[in-house]
């Protein structure tokens, strides 16, 4: 039995407890807020406005960031890119990725080709204050094996940092998971985190990173501690996605369809932001259907239900 003097020592230690830093719950530690925006990338979900017209689009359907497009970029002068940004600015919008399309995959030609032309595409992006491009990883060749096809990418994806790097532009790597894919050829290739993150650290260029996509992470069985194995330094850009039901095991989900985030609930997208939080990541996150009946949509209402998916998404972590 407790007498009266037990009785107050247990109650005095148990009110001063919660009056201690760290030691009670009133003190608890404050949840990290999320620091990465809701992207329009209209290209993803069959939206052809153009760069101006997108910002518009996102500004009204409640996006935090757009993809920034070189080609219509390029064109403009330094005074017509402050007044895009000052607009930018008034509708709380900023450009996230930087959309540079580079065919390093074929032939050396075709590579120099598109070397060629980026430098006056990375100058129009660094105007307008992007940092932030990227590129995917087919899983799969048809000729080179495993070795051969990793020295192709580190040689071609390390000249090509290199130029992205001198204007300040980050490169995400985007490893692609589904099974479908990776044993479509005879010589399977990198769609692992594991394997990616090797790829680079042999490109040993500083500002080379992952490009995240929740179906390829998925698809390849992997985990939330993976995903909390990464640093928000290594993380440039992130797609969210969710993938179809009553597929099993995940890697035989399609290649190439997937369904809006939050759609089915097939994918733990609560864990997979939970983490992202958690690791301080300051990207952009954009949605990656491959859904036909969204890209048959007209601009106006496929952005209208990307957005609703993706604050649905988000809701998982922001409420």
């Amino acid at each position: 039995m407790v007498n009266r003097r037990q009785f107050i020592a247990q109650t005095f230690g148990s009110s001063l407890a919660l009056l201690l830093p760290g030691t009670g719950a009133a003190l608890a530690k404050p949840q990290p807020k999320r620091k990465f925006t809701m992207q329009l990338n209209g290209g993803l979900i069959g939206v052809k406005a153009g760069q101006t017209a997108l910002i518009e689009l996102a500004w009204r359907n409640g996006f935090g960031s757009v993809v920034a497009l070189p080609q219509y970029l390029s064109r403009l002068s330094d005074a017509q890119s402050q007044d895009l940004l000052a607009d930018m600015q008034a509708k709380k919008i900023s450009f996230g990725l930087g959309e540079l399309n580079v065919e390093f995959r074929k032939s050396e030609e075709l590579f120099r080709n598109a070397l060629a032309g980026l430098p006056a595409k990375c100058a129009a992006l660094q105007r307008v204050g992007v940092t932030r491009s990227m590129t995917w990883i087919m899983s799969n060749h048809s000729e080179l094996n495993y070795l051969q096809n990793f020295r192709l990418h580190q040689k071609r994806l390390r000249e090509l940092a290199g130029i992205l790097n001198d204007y300040g532009i980050r490169l995400g790597l985007e490893y692609v998971g589904p099974k479908s894919i990776w044993a479509a050829n005879r010589f399977p290739f990198i769609h692992t985190l594991t394997e990616t993150r090797e790829l680079i650290a042999a490109i040993n260029q500083p500002n080379v990173g992952v490009h995240l996509d929740t179906a390829h992470w998925f698809t390849s069985g992997e985990t939330l501690d993976t995903i909390r194995s990464l640093t928000n330094q290594e993380v440039v850009g992130c797609d969210l996605n969710d993938a179809l039901p009553g597929i099993t095991p995940p890697e035989n989900q399609p290649g190439y369809q997937r369904e809006l985030p939050a759609a089915t609930g097939v994918i733990n997208l609560k864990g997979f932001l939970d983490v992202l939080v958690e690791i301080g990541y300051d990207g952009f996150v954009q949605a990656e259907p491959f859904n036909e009946a969204l890209n048959q949509l007209d601009d106006g209402p496929a952005v209208q239900k990307t957005a609703e998916a993706m604050k649905k998404a988000l809701t998982l972590i922001d409420s």
